[in-house]
């Protein structure tokens, strides 16, 4: 059954720049964008910025960089010190990029508003009108309201690709079979007594399957993190064949992981030193997806690049995490695969791959940009710079080159590369020379 419906939008915001997701990626666009003049409007479907690490609790940065050089420059340099700054100590002494919740929500908070972002929470795009390879206007639907937004250039940094895909953009989900890396539900814990804990939390899983602890048997455990003095963050098992792209399936995947972090719970108390007192306080509101839909852009970031460390004419940063894809199915064989993969596709010290400006571009549009986790990728290098520095890097890229291409006619192609990657340079990003 279907209906159809017309309703008359107010204009609500004209700007410059339109940034939809606050995620990391989403806050170094928008921060980016106005520290280079643009207006920008951001909105932000929850109530506070920071996407995974504060919805869904992921407890830790991963790397900032490659062991040599710090490669999430400026947004990721201005995160990292203002965390360590106002942290209290407990924070800094147990895991230096760990992430305490609130502090970072503060950080992103005065971000953000010094840089004169005009922004509003609970508030996300439902629609996109385009015409001829061009967006419009965006349809935001709000607390109260539903409005549209007018921009001369648009970011996705939904991380699923939602406003690109609104957009009738080309993407890719999955694997071959369209299988996704499953989904975690993290928790925050408290009362662990870190000096009696051994790792890896991994090391008695048997025990725990053979005493039919897990109704899921699923050995890819993370672990908890510390976080202070006695609180930990957990990234602890996975739940599967759950799509981030549709509501039914993140409600399937929020109920399971609920039941689920009760069986870690007997997990840790009962066969692990140092959670005898544990208990989780408190549950993520969003489940953590690790992967939806890769954009199709001018560029597809394949591989290839991670194993030849590649370097791009139309570079805009470097970045190092591994290849890091979790098994979307629950067998021996898949989280092998896992394990062998994650282990081999590794960097030395001093070793990274660049990210082209073209990745973040999107096929048959010319004013929408992407970036984050929804970049233009295969499935192997989505799974590396997916994680939250490389958010950084991709967004601060995007919300720059936004911002140019807004003084000029709009058209993100049309933007001259060479003072891109001067202003990204001047501002922390660590590009390479390209020779011919």
């Amino acid at each position: 059954m279907f209906i159809q419906y017309e309703k008359k939008l107010s204009v609500k915001y004209d700007v410059d720049v339109f940034v939809a997701g606050g995620g990391p990626a989403g806050v170094a666009a928008a921060y980016s964008a106005a520290k280079c003049g643009a207006r920008v409007f951001l909105a932000e479907t929850y109530g506070a910025f920071g996407g995974a690490a504060v919805h869904s609790l992921i407890p830790a940065f991963m790397q900032f960089g490659d062991g040599v050089n710090f490669l999430a420059g400026n947004v990721g340099t201005y995160v990292r010190n203002y965390l360590r700054e106002k942290s209290p100590e407990e924070y800094k002494k147990y895991c230096p990029d760990s992430i305490p919740v609130e502090v970072l929500k503060l950080c992103y908070d005065e971000m953000l508003t010094n840089a004169g972002v005009q922004f509003e929470f609970f508030s996300s795009v439902s629609d996109v009108l385009a015409k001829d390879g061009s967006i419009e206007y965006a349809v935001c639907t709000a607390k109260g309201e539903s409005y549209a937004v007018k921009a001369k250039v648009y970011i996705d940094c939904t991380g699923d690709g939602d406003m690109a895909a609104l957009s009738g953009a080309e993407f890719s989900k999955g694997d071959e079979n369209g299988d996704m890396m499953a989904a975690t539900l993290c928790a925050l814990w408290n009362n662990i007594e870190w000096k009696d804990v051994v790792r890896p939390d991994s090391r008695r899983l048997d025990d725990a399957f053979a005493d039919k602890v897990f109704s899921n048997e699923d050995r890819h455990l993370p672990g908890i993190w510390p976080i202070s003095t006695t609180t930990g963050g957990s990234n602890a098992g996975h739940i599967y064949d759950i799509d981030g792209t549709t509501a039914q399936s993140l409600t399937r995947g929020m109920i399971e992981g609920r039941k689920q972090l009760l069986e870690y719970r007997r997990y840790y108390k009962e066969y692990l030193s140092g959670y005898e007192k544990s208990e989780p306080i408190i549950s993520a509101t969003q489940i953590g997806i690790r992967e939806t839909r890769r954009i199709t852009g001018d560029y597809v970031l394949c591989v290839d690049d991670f194993l030849s460390r590649a370097v791009f004419e139309d570079e805009i940063g470097r970045y190092a995490y591994p290849i890091d894809i979790h098994s979307g199915k629950n067998t021996t064989a898949g989280y092998n695969e896992y394990a062998k993969k994650f282990a081999e596709l590794r960097y030395q010290k001093g070793e990274s791959y660049g990210i082209p400006y073209r990745s973040l571009l999107v096929k048959n549009l010319d004013n929408l940009l992407t970036a984050g986790r929804c970049i233009s990728a295969d499935r192997s290098m989505q799974a590396s710079v997916r994680v939250m520095p490389g958010c950084f890097i991709t967004g601060q890229a995007a919300g720059t080159a936004a911002a140019l291409a807004a003084k000029q006619n709009g058209k993100t192609r049309d933007i001259n590369i060479a003072e891109l990657q001067a202003i990204l340079r001047e501002n922390g990003a660590v590009i390479s020379e390209y020779k011919k």
